[in-house]
């Protein structure tokens, strides 16, 4: 069957998996999780045994998967985070930041993580398609760059997902329509190459990306904040 959505909104689960009465619990199972890997213990096992214990719904335990590292990760991820407006030149993670300013544009599930990022429920399965809010989110990115400073962005996008071709095309005639300096690039994978990232910044919230790369900004916590319709869920309230 064809995907025919427009928006990249919430789940239809969404509202009664994590609905206020529901946050205690998972907010348990996160600390429950967070502990265990603060204790060595390897993320698949930790996850069912503490999604087991909690009875969690599969949506919920990737939740709070997304959500939990460990405290010696967040102190790392936080050491190397800078200030957009110190971010003059920037490298970003497309697809991770694209999605989670379009899921927060239709009040899809917003998580917030122990290390302070922000994260999306969203799943492409290897195919991306193009969304209501996909050219709201990418003119909401370069409004709140262009204030801060940001000369230039470089972005990258995962070639193997279909339709990245698609819209590496959008993002250019938007940069260009804004005389925005943006260029965009296909590659295979681009976290190895964020983590490789000199002399700029990088955008994202891919967990491996923050552990290796030199410097990070956490863009899209910045921008999830100036929406009214985002809904964040806090699973791990202590985060600042």
């Amino acid at each position: 069957m064809p995907d025919s959505r427009k928006h990249r909104g919430p789940h239809p689960s969404d509202e009664l998996l994590f609905a206020d009465a529901n946050l205690p619990v998972l907010q348990s199972a996160t600390s429950d999780l967070c502990w265990l890997l603060d204790h060595g213990y390897a993320v698949p096992s930790s996850l069912k045994l503490v999604g087991d214990r909690h009875s969690l719904q599969e949506r919920q335990r990737t939740a709070i998967k997304r959500v939990s590292c460990s405290a010696s990760a967040a102190e790392t991820r936080s050491a190397k985070r800078v200030p957009i407006s110190d971010a003059p030149s920037i490298w970003i993670d497309g697809f991770n930041l694209l999605t989670t300013i379009e899921a927060a544009l239709g009040g899809g599930v917003i998580l917030n993580g122990r290390d302070g990022c922000y994260r999306d429920m969203a799943s492409m399965h290897g195919t991306y398609r193009k969304v209501d809010e996909t050219k709201p989110g990418l003119h909401l990115i370069g409004e709140h760059l262009q204030v801060s400073g940001v000369s230039e962005a470089h972005w990258l996008l995962d070639q193997p997902v279909s339709n990245s071709g698609r819209l590496a095309s959008i993002i250019r005639e938007i940069a260009e329509a804004q005389n925005w300096d943006w260029t965009v690039e296909l590659v295979r994978d681009p976290d190895p190459v964020l983590k490789q990232v000199q002399n700029a910044v990088v955008v994202s919230a891919d967990s491996e990306i923050l552990n290796h790369c030199e410097q990070w900004t956490n863009l899209a916590k910045s921008l999830v904040g100036t929406l009214d319709q985002a809904h964040v869920v806090n699973l791990y309230p202590s985060t600042k």
